[in-house]
């Protein structure tokens, strides 16, 4: 498991592009027969991926997490973009097909990955916060998430924004999760852009053709910072930055959220107009 440091504003403005790379963008999620994890400061949120082959393949407890077993203190959230698979958490099985989510309560003390077929492998998205009650595990599927329509087309943002785990879905301590999905022809996402300053954000942009990238926006609204972003990589957004990126073809991210709140509409809006 790599570790990301908080980094402040005065700190963002002097880094070079690789810099900013190198403290914001995880590169390489899903490696085959692999868990990948990097602890990030940012409201000790990790951010992972698994991506089982023919075996099953466990949820590892890094030894820096000072811990038995690494949902000890932790809850976690799973999200499948790839092949259906399954989860076991202690020994009950759970299925998960394409785009569905589960979470894993606090206390959950075996957690292995499974992919229905290695040549088409499930690809887990694993995000987890720290915990302090255990809320029951729950699978809910595409088709159960809460949908909401934003946007325009003519504002080139036109979207829908399924949301899994939040105050009014899966039970959480502090986790928020959900995935966002582009109507044909927009490619702007969260735009106008927010900050919220009680929660970081993490997102994951997958669904990516071959040689298309989304131009992620980051930073203070009147300092803002490109990163070029390839699919499935993903973003570390601070609780004082923006996030919002711009898509040279269609795609989908995944967002989730760590810290003071569980509530999808706590942000502080930033017009278009203010941003430089």
């Amino acid at each position: 498991m790599t570790q990301r440091y908080a980094i402040s504003p005065r700190e963002t403005a002097g880094l070079s592009t690789a810099e900013l790379r190198e403290n914001f963008l995880i590169e390489t999620l899903f490696v085959a027969g692999d868990v990948v994890l990097t602890y990030t400061h940012y409201d000790r949120m990790i951010v992972g991926g698994a991506q089982p082959g023919a075996a099953p393949l466990p949820l590892p407890c890094p030894a820096s997490l000072k811990a038995e077993y690494f949902l000890e203190r932790r809850e976690l959230g799973a999200l499948n973009i790839g092949g259906p698979g399954q989860i076991l958490v202690d020994g009950e099985t759970y299925e998960l097909d394409h785009q569905d989510c589960l979470y894993v309560g606090m206390g959950s003390q075996r957690v292995e990955f499974v992919s229905h077929n290695a040549s088409q492998p499930a690809k887990y998205y694993l995000l987890s916060a720290p915990a302090h009650h255990a809320h029951p595990t729950r699978r809910m599927t595409r088709a159960e998430a809460t949908p909401v329509e934003m946007g325009t087309l003519e504002a080139a943002n036109q979207r829908t924004i399924n949301k899994y785990i939040y105050a009014e879905g899966i039970q959480s301590c502090q986790l928020v999760m959900g995935l966002t999905q582009l109507k044909p022809g927009s490619v702007w996402n969260t735009m106008p852009a927010h900050v919220h300053d009680r929660r970081m954000e993490a997102y994951l942009y997958f669904n990516l053709a071959e040689g298309q990238r989304v131009l992620h926006l980051m930073g203070e609204p009147q300092k803002t910072r490109p990163l070029w972003v390839s699919n499935e990589q993903a973003i570390l957004s601070p609780p004082w930055s923006i996030h919002t990126g711009c898509g040279t073809g269609s795609y989908a991210f995944i967002w989730g959220m760590a810290g003071e709140n569980r509530e999808y509409t706590d942000m502080d809006a930033v017009a278009i107009t203010d941003l430089r």
